[in-house]
């Protein structure tokens, strides 16, 4: 019974040859016991129960249970209300009617999801702007540098951290890089800009400002999650520049005597990684020539990636600083490397946020340029 019942033809065709061998078997039986043959009209009548009888099977087996189907199916195509089909057969029927409660689960989830994915790129975008809020947008202007930042995330929230801040007599300068990018790297990197700013506004060296953030950030940031920062300090009455490192990138500094760059450890240890970092960090002094060059980076540029899997790197990056050094003031070297980064990586995508600082110590006979612009890389992919 289980054979036929799993598929509506073979349901039908029984039930067609049942009937035909019960009329069989009356017709032979009265034809030979009885010796009567059957009259037409009782074999008229015996059709027309038997059509009447396939009809109303017919239509209650198959075109009843069809109807309700593609009626929910019109309701779905259509955009109008419709539900699912409740269903215990297993013929090609209830084959049908459980496709469709597949199909509208499936396009249940998927709706879920499209919503779910639509709210986090709503905050996604909430906490890019919040970023973009807290990262300077313009270069300042500051007594005896010319200072140029910029930057470009990976993501939609970056990792990166960069700021410029001028205090009565000081101006500290300082990139960071988060491990990692996006949410959870951008919420770190927001923390840390916050408690320099505010330590930078209570403290008078760079070396006061990393010991105290790196105090208050440890407690709020997991064992796996740290940031490596370098802090320069600028005293504009003595025209000094110093700088405390935690465990960030190499400062490039160009000379113009001698039109060679070199790189300087920075030193220290990433914040979050010990509770306490005051015996571990150092601050010292940089002594600039007039023209002289600082450049501060994040690994975003020197681990940059080509077609062929190739870095960036350390060395090619003094290269193209000593190559344009010679002929650019800070805009123009920062524009320079910027445009040979993006050529370099061309074909390959963007892996980390790239944070690129270039500084140059001004005289009277250098104009003061790079006033005002940006601190996003505009044009350069």
């Amino acid at each position: 019974m289980l054979f036929f019942k799993k598929n509506l033809f073979r349901k039908l065709v029984s039930i067609f040859f049942l009937v035909f061998v019960l009329i069989s078997l009356y017709s032979t039986y009265s034809y030979f016991y009885l010796e009567q043959s059957v009259p037409y009209f009782v074999l008229l009548i015996t059709g027309i129960l038997y059509s009447t009888l396939f009809l109303v099977i017919y239509y209650k087996e198959v075109v009843k249970p069809l109807k309700a189907i593609v009626v929910e199916m019109q309701a779905l195509l259509t955009g109008n209300e419709f539900k699912s089909i409740y269903s215990t057969r297993i013929d090609e029927i209830g084959v049908i009617a459980y496709f469709f409660n597949q199909v509208i689960k499936s396009l249940g989830k998927v709706s879920f999801d499209i919503k779910d994915r639509k709210r986090m790129l709503e905050e996604l975008n909430v906490a890019s702007e919040i970023q973009r809020d807290i990262l300077p947008l313009k270069n300042p202007s500051v007594k005896g540098l010319s200072i140029v930042a910029k930057n470009r995330s990976a993501s939609e929230v970056g990792g990166d951290s960069f700021n410029i801040i001028t205090t009565k007599d000081k101006v500290f300068i300082y990139v960071g890089d988060v491990t990692g990018h996006g949410v959870a790297a951008g919420l770190i990197m927001t923390m840390v800009n916050s408690l320099i700013t505010v330590f930078a506004e209570l403290s008078e060296s760079a070396y006061e400002i990393i010991k105290n953030t790196n105090k208050h950030i440890k407690r709020h940031i997991k064992k796996a999650m740290f940031m490596t920062v370098v802090l320069l300090s600028w005293d504009i009455e003595k025209q000094k520049l110093t700088y405390v490192g935690a465990g960030h990138e190499y400062i490039l500094v160009y000379r113009q005597s001698i039109g060679k760059c070199e790189a300087l450890k920075s030193g220290g240890i990433a914040l979050g990684m010990v509770p306490d970092n005051s015996k571990l960090i150092v601050e010292k002094e940089i002594i600039l020539d007039d023209g002289d060059f600082v450049i501060l980076y994040s690994d975003g540029i020197t681990e940059a990636r080509n077609i062929s899997e190739e870095l960036y790197g350390l060395d090619r990056l003094i290269a193209t600083v000593n190559n344009f050094a010679p002929d650019f003031n800070a805009e123009g070297l920062n524009y320079k490397i910027a445009l040979d980064v993006s050529a370099f990586m061309k074909g390959h995508s963007q892996d980390d946020d790239m944070t690129l600082i270039v500084i140059q110590k001004l005289s009277d006979t250098i104009n003061i340029a790079n006033i005002d612009t940006p601190t996003k890389w505009e044009g350069l992919t």
